[in-house]
C-alpha cells in the first residue's frame, strides 16, 4: 500500500468530523466492553460469590442529601451472611418446648462415706447440666381391634365397633407417614429413591411406585384445603407474586425441561401462601389463578402480567427488591449513580420499617401528612 492511502485530508472540517467519528466509535467500544466486564463479574458472581445483596451503610451514607436530618441509630442487628445468621458468641439456651428426660446420676455406696471420719455424707445439692439428644423417626404398626358384640340368648344381632377413619381407603399409611413422605420430598427436597432408603434401614420395604401413589393421594386429599387458602389469597387487597424455576423429568425428553412454581402471598388479613405450578412461564398460569381477583398486585415487571393489567380490574404494583437487584448489579461499572439509587431505596426501606408496627387505622388517619418521614 503506498504513502498516501495514509495521508489525511487538509480540510479542518472534514478532520473534526473524522476526530468526532473516531470519539463515538470509542465511546461505543467503552461502554460495550464495561458491559461485557459487567456480565462477567454477574457470571462470577453466580458461580462463586455470595448470594446476599446487602450494601455498607456507610457507603450509601455518602449519597444521601445533605438537606435531610441522618436517622436515628438503629439497634445492634444481627450480621446477616450468605448461609446463616451470625448470633454472636456464646451457647443459645435450649427451648423450653422440648420434652425433659431427668437422669440421676449418684455416688456409689462405698463413695458416700466421709474418707476422713468414716461417717456417711449426707447430699447437700446437685450440679445440673443439659446434653441435646435426638430420637430418630421409628416406624409403628397400629393394630386396630374392633370388638364384636351379639345376644347370646337369640343368637342374632351382631355389632361391631365401627372402624377408625383413614386416610387412603383401603390404604396401609396412617397421616403421620404420609406427612413424613410429603415434608421429604417437597419440604427437604428427599427424592423417592431416598426416602425408600430411609424406610429400608427401618426394616420396611416401600417402593417408589408405592410412595408415589401415596404422595399422588394425599394431594387429592388435600386439594380442599388448598381450594380454601386459594380463596383467601384472593380475597386480600394486595397479592404478591412470584416464579421461580423448576427441573422436571420428561420421559418425552433426553433431558430435564424447566416448568414454573408461582407463589401468591396474601396480606396481612389473609396472612397464606399458595403455590401454584405451570409446564412453563407463559402468563396462562396467572391469568388463571388471578380470573376472579379485583384488586393491587404486586409483581416484577414480567410481561405476562400486561394481559391482567390490561383488563382494568387488577392494579399494578411493582416490586422494589427486583428494581434494587439492578441498581444493585452495576455498583460495579458505575457506582456513583449505582450507590446513589441504592440510598434512596433504603430510605424507602425505613419507612417500610416504621411502618411495619404501626396499625392500618393509624396509617389512614396520617396518610396526608408527614407522620412516617418525621419519624426518620
Amino acid at each position: 500500500m503506498s504513502k498516501d492511502a495514509f495521508s489525511l485530508p487538509d480540510d479542518a472540517a472534514v478532520l473534526r468530523e473524522l476526530v468526532s467519528q473516531q470519539a463515538a466509535t470509542i465511546d461505543e467500544q467503552r461502554r460495550e466492553l464495561d458491559q461485557l466486564k459487567h456480565y462477567v463479574a454477574q457470571l462470577l458472581k453466580a458461580r462463586f460469590g455470595p448470594r446476599s445483596e446487602r450494601v455498607d451503610p456507610q457507603q450509601l451514607a455518602l449519597f444521601a442529601e445533605p438537606s435531610v436530618a441522618p436517622a436515628a441509630p438503629a439497634p445492634p442487628v444481627e450480621t446477616p451472611v450468605a448461609a446463616h445468621v451470625r448470633r454472636g458468641g456464646g451457647r443459645n439456651s435450649l427451648p423450653e418446648h422440648l420434652p425433659r428426660e431427668r437422669i440421676e446420676h449418684d455416688l456409689a455406696e462405698h463413695e458416700k462415706s466421709c474418707p476422713g471420719c468414716g461417717r456417711k455424707r449426707e447430699r447437700i445439692g446437685c450440679e445440673t447440666s443439659e446434653q441435646l439428644e435426638f430420637v430418630p423417626a421409628v416406624l409403628k404398626v397400629l393394630e386396630h381391634v374392633r370388638w364384636k358384640y351379639a345376644c347370646r340368648s337369640c343368637q342374632e344381632h351382631v355389632a361391631t365397633a365401627p372402624a377408625p377413619t383413614k386416610p387412603l381407603e383401603r390404604g396401609l399409611p396412617g397421616p403421620g407417614l404420609l406427612a413424613a413422605i410429603v415434608v421429604g420430598k417437597f419440604s427437604d427436597h428427599l427424592p423417592l429413591y431416598r426416602l425408600e432408603d430411609v424406610f429400608a434401614r427401618s426394616g420396611v420395604e416401600l417402593g417408589r411406585s408405592t410412595l408415589c401413589r401415596w404422595a399422588r393421594h394425599t394431594a387429592e386429599l388435600l386439594e380442599p384445603l388448598y381450594r380454601r387458602l386459594s380463596e383467601r389469597v384472593r380475597a386480600s387487597h394486595v397479592v404478591h407474586t412470584d416464579d421461580t424455576p423448576v427441573q422436571v423429568l420428561d420421559p418425552a425428553l433426553p433431558k430435564t425441561r424447566t416448568g414454573r412454581f408461582w407463589v401468591y402471598v396474601g396480606d396481612q388479613r389473609n396472612p397464606y401462601a399458595v403455590y401454584d405450578y405451570t409446564a412453563s412461564r407463559k402468563r396462562d398460569g396467572p391469568a388463571l389463578f388471578l380470573k376472579d381477583y379485583r384488586s393491587y398486585l404486586q409483581a416484577d415487571a414480567f410481561s405476562g402480567y400486561d394481559g391482567i393489567y390490561a383488563a382494568g380490574f387488577v392494579k399494578q404494583v411493582l416490586c422494589w427488591a427486583h428494581a434494587r437487584r439492578k441498581f444493585y448489579e452495576a455498583k460495579e461499572t458505575q457506582p456513583s449513580e449505582a450507590h446513589a439509587a441504592l440510598a434512596y431505596i433504603a430510605r424507602l426501606y425505613d419507612v417500610e420499617r416504621v411502618a411495619k408496627p404501626v396499625s392500618y387505622t393509624h396509617l389512614r388517619a396520617h396518610e396526608t401528612d408527614s407522620y412516617l418521614v418525621c419519624r426518620l
